[in-house]
């Protein structure tokens, strides 16, 4: 009998605060050619060059006022919720846990599934949606990884869990208590992308980007299409939460580099609603499965003090899923249909 087990992949993060750990990180995830997607001389120079010669001390600066006495929250939280399912899911399927950068690696842990005599796993990228910087890096690398460690290890992937009932279900869970609370509005604030990466990915060639209101025209383009994978979730959670559509919005945040990205930016946004009446203010981040720097300082710390700053009154971010009972039974529930369709 063949022995199964889950593979959780979380984006990573640097090893502490210090400018030389964060530059080693910001090296490995920025020379990814699914983040930065241009000729790898170009790429090389632009690092080097440019993005590591400053950005390390601003962002171990920011690591910084985030970071907790056990280490990166994103990682600890992971790991959380790692141990919760495996508690989930008892002793008969194992549970890993990997970050696409930093550490633990993935060709460490598939090194450990490997030793461990693993014969197949179900990889769960914890990515709501698709994107190739965030999903789609994470499936080719840990392929690649059991390629070159053990070809024989069988592979099932989760798919983009966007608009999955259950995915929604725990997001309304987590936003519920917030949603009770008196608020003038709410903004999902997505990760953003390159506008160039829509049309990279549409293998149409002539959907994303192309076609007037492309995400709410229904095209096999979307399988691939963040953006408009994005608006799905804020369809389906909002019609779940009865939320009215004058009360809510969509930005995107994070943006790197100077190329057109996609639009509102959170950044703002989170400036002119206040100019707009709005005062009370809610933002969600549904891209983010797990708090993270992105989260817990660029929203909660920056975007608040933007807000405020700019005469809003009340700020909150609804938390991500994290360990949610609800989230770690969306993930259990996925695991146990995998293990029913394939005894």
């Amino acid at each position: 009998m063949s022995r199964r087990a889950v593979l959780l992949v979380n984006l990573g993060s640097p090893a502490s605060t210090s400018t030389d750990d964060v530059r080693t990180y910001l090296r490995e995830f920025l020379n990814d050619e699914r983040v930065l997607d241009i000729n790898p001389v170009m790429r090389w120079a632009l690092l080097e060059g440019i993005i590591l010669r400053k950005r390390p001390a601003e962002s171990a600066a920011a690591y910084a006022k985030v970071w907790t006495d056990q280490g990166s929250p994103l990682v600890v939280m992971s790991e959380k919720v790692s141990e919760k399912l495996k508690t989930s899911l008892g002793p008969d399927t194992p549970v890993y846990l990997a970050m696409r950068y930093g550490q633990p690696s993935i060709a460490s842990i598939v090194g450990q599934i490997t030793a461990d005599g693993i014969d197949e796993i179900l990889l769960f990228p914890q990515y709501p949606h698709y994107a190739m910087s965030s999903w789609e890096t994470v499936v080719v690398k840990v392929k690649e990884e059991i390629a070159a460690q053990k070809p024989a290890i069988k592979v099932t992937t989760v798919q983009p869990f966007y608009q999955d009932a259950d995915y929604i279900e725990a997001l309304h869970s987590v936003a519920a208590p917030y949603l009770e609370q008196d608020y003038d509005h709410l903004l999902f604030s997505y990760h953003g992308l390159p506008e160039r990466h829509m049309r990279v990915a549409d293998s149409s060639c002539a959907h994303c980007t192309i076609v007037p209101d492309c995400c709410t025209i229904a095209s096999p383009a979307h399988a691939t299409c963040y953006k408009a994978q994005c608006l799905a979730t804020t369809r389906e959670l909002v019609k779940r939460a009865g939320i009215s559509s004058e009360k809510y919005s969509v930005a995107y945040q994070s943006r790197l580099t100077k190329e057109p990205w996609l639009t509102p930016s959170t950044d703002k946004e989170l400036e002119r609603l206040p100019t707009t009446a709005v005062k009370k203010l809610l933002v969600i981040c549904p891209a983010f499965t797990t708090d993270c720097l992105e989260t817990l300082e660029e929203i909660q710390m920056a975007g608040c003090e933007s807000f405020l700053e700019a005469g809003g009154t009340s700020f909150q971010q609804i938390p991500c899923l994290n360990d949610h009972p609800a989230f770690i039974d969306f993930l259990a529930k996925r695991v146990h249909l995998w293990l029913a369709s394939n005894p």
